[in-house]
């Protein structure tokens, strides 16, 4: 790589940085449940894309790349647990708390227990406002799996927080 690429990779990843990593850090956290390996995941995607070509540096490749790391994290932690992913609820702090409320709190509790297939599709639809094509191309699925995922997401949602108790 030519020292003008080097120069555009970095110039690229520090403007992807600066306009999304809330977002990321975000995306990161409604996976995994606790602010502190949300923001080492960030940090260690764009750590890693450091120095790649500027034309790969997308924010699609992004968010797969946080994507990936957030499964690597619920993998490393499933296996340093031994508990299956829906055993893993995220650690409420009282910010946390405070903001998200008793029905949100439900709901994202509800959402921990989703397949993680279905819990990543349902964050990406409806916290990061992706469309199907979207989602398809950070997640690697066909756009016809994301909205069946997505429903099926959906109905087993409606019918866990119908549920008496």
């Amino acid at each position: 790589m030519t020292g003008d690429m080097l120069q555009e990779s970095g110039d690229v990843l520090v403007t992807l940085y600066r306009e999304n990593r809330l977002e990321l850090i975000r995306l990161a956290l409604l996976l995994v449940g606790d602010r502190e390996t949300a923001e080492d995941i960030v940090q260690d995607v764009f750590a890693r894309l450091h120095g790649r070509r500027p034309d790969v540096l997308t924010l699609a490749y992004v968010r797969s790349s946080v994507l990936n790391g957030a499964r690597s994290a619920l993998r490393r932690r499933r296996v340093a647990l031994h508990k299956p992913p829906a055993a893993l609820v995220p650690a409420e702090s009282a910010e946390a708390a405070a903001l998200l409320g008793e029905t949100r709190q439900e709901v994202l509790t509800a959402v921990t227990r989703l397949p993680a297939r279905q819990r990543e599709t349902l964050v990406l639809r409806y916290y990061l406002d992706l469309s199907d094509a979207e989602i398809a191309d950070v997640t690697g699925l066909r756009q016809s799996t994301v909205r069946s995922t997505v429903m099926r997401a959906l109905n087993r949602l409606e019918r866990e927080l119908r549920a008496p108790g």
